[in-house]
């Protein structure tokens, strides 16, 4: 996010002066009487006498004292300080931000207010204290309504925040249910901004909220997907059809095209739909949109993540973006075969080739190092080896459930096509199978039979490595 560079310090005379008389915040350097003179100089602003201005002076509103802006600035570095942040709060500076966002029309300090807020809520005691007061809930609500990307953004950032810490969570979830409009401006964010860090942030709150309550999930996914029974035809074309899924899939859009590695919380989103079947046919039903979502998934693993010339390791930093792609293409695929985007001679040889890389790629992910002094030199790294497999083995059982049901979706002549082309070569088979079995065996037989029509040598040589298939020929 682009601010302005927060002003010098004061001068060493200046802080000794300070420092001596005992002005200190907490344990810092920061000086309360400078921080008293801010606050009040906000409090000043924000006052009836300011803002009962006549509407010649609207515009000179709109901005904010260079001055001002800069002492502000410092504060919103200063209040990532906990003993900053501690006074503030004893200092009753949250009612003060809350009266500057009730009545200022300045964009850049109702962003300022917002990002203090934010930093302030960090600190588990303070987002309590916070989150517990209504009406400074409900004004930092209504902040979502604002045009101005920056303050959205801080907010959304303060949102997270909160949502993230189990204490008051459920307080947040419950606001944001009873108001409506909330949905709709953050489906209109989803859908119209073209600023990626407000779109993944913005993910990062739907994404939680999402988590944190299937309830609200379902409400969302459901708003504007029916038409009233007694509603003609004719009268509901410009009526909002599953909304939430096509701004979702907008979002998705604008964040790949700045980095396709951001794209992980919205992926995870969809993913999070398709654990509920109003969620899965939301997404499949959506008119053009159920295509437009497989084209841009289908798109992502066979020409952006973890691609032939990448090296394996990279499996590392994309295995929860990746689990998610293929997850909700899975859910798809199962869903609703019948769609002309799912025809088996256009997606199954493509997906397979990437589930078989992707896998390979794990295989290579999972072997421990040579040197097994190396990797035993401190138990940090035992943990995130074991975090890490965790994940990985999570990824493996999505690619296995979704290449079974291709596998068993697959004709003659399309396994012709493949054994011919490559993606069903002796070595990509052998490494399929070696992820199947012994889970899938039946999966694996049926298409061995299928195989041995089409290459009997290829088909013999598989039932060779693989002792424990049961074929029948």
């Amino acid at each position: 996010m682009d601010r302005n560079p927060s002003p010098p310090p004061p001068g060493r005379d200046e802080e000794e002066e300070e420092v001596a008389g005992g002005d200190c915040i907490g344990s810092t350097v920061y000086s309360k009487h400078w921080l008293f003179g801010v606050l009040s100089g906000l409090i000043q602003i924000v006052s009836p006498e300011n803002t009962k201005s006549s509407s010649d002076d609207e515009e000179q509103q709109m901005e904010l004292d260079e001055e001002m802006e800069n002492e502000i600035c410092r504060v919103w570095d200063m209040s990532m300080d906990e003993d900053v942040a501690l006074f503030l709060q004893e200092f009753n500076a949250p009612d003060i931000f809350m009266g500057v966002l009730a009545r200022s029309k300045c964009p850049r300090l109702r962003e300022i207010c917002v990002g203090i807020l934010g930093n302030m809520a960090c600190f588990q005691e303070i987002c309590v204290s916070i989150s517990s007061d209504k009406n400074l809930g409900q004004v930092l609500l209504h902040c979502l309504y604002d045009s101005d990307p920056p303050t959205l953004l801080e907010t959304s950032r303060l949102l997270l925040t909160c949502l993230s810490q189990a204490e008051v969570a459920s307080v947040w979830v419950e606001r944001i249910r009873e108001h409506p409009a909330i949905y709709d401006s953050i489906c209109f964010i989803m859908s119209s901004s073209t600023n990626v860090d407000l779109l993944v942030k913005v993910g990062e709150v739907v994404d939680k909220l999402f988590d944190l309550d299937e309830k609200l999930m379902l409400e969302w996914v459901r708003n504007g997907a029916t038409q009233p029974l007694d509603q003609p035809q004719e009268e509901s074309e410009e009526q909002p059809v599953f909304r939430l899924v096509p701004c979702i899939l907008e979002a998705a859009k604008q964040v790949r095209s700045e980095n396709p590695e951001w794209l992980d919380v919205y992926m995870h989103i969809l993913q999070l739909l398709t654990t509920v079947d109003d969620g899965i046919q939301a997404i499949v039903h959506c008119p053009d949109t159920g295509k437009d979502i497989w084209n841009l998934l289908f798109d992502l693993v066979c020409h952006e993540f973890c691609q032939s010339d990448d090296p394996p390791i990279i499996l590392q930093e994309q295995k929860t973006v990746v689990a998610s792609v293929f997850s909700v293409l899975s859910a798809i695929y199962a869903s609703q075969t019948e769609q002309e985007y799912l025809k088996i001679e256009k997606v199954d040889l493509p997906l397979i080739d990437s589930l078989i890389r992707v896998l390979q790629n794990m295989e290579q992910c999972q072997k421990k190092p040579e040197n097994s002094a190396e990797a035993n030199t401190e138990e940090t790294k035992k943990t995130d080896l074991t975090q890490d497999d965790f994940h990985l083995k999570i990824l493996k059982d999505i690619l296995c459930e979704f290449l079974s049901n291709i596998f068993q979706a697959l004709t003659k002549e399309t396994v012709a096509q493949g054994v011919k082309e490559g993606q069903l070569s002796k070595q990509k088979c052998s490494s399929a199978f070696q992820n199947l079995l012994p889970f899938y065996s039946p999966v694996v037989e049926d298409f061995i039979k299928i195989l041995r029509e089409v290459d009997k040598a290829l088909a013999d040589d598989l039932e060779k490595n693989f002792p424990s298939l049961k074929v029948q020929t």
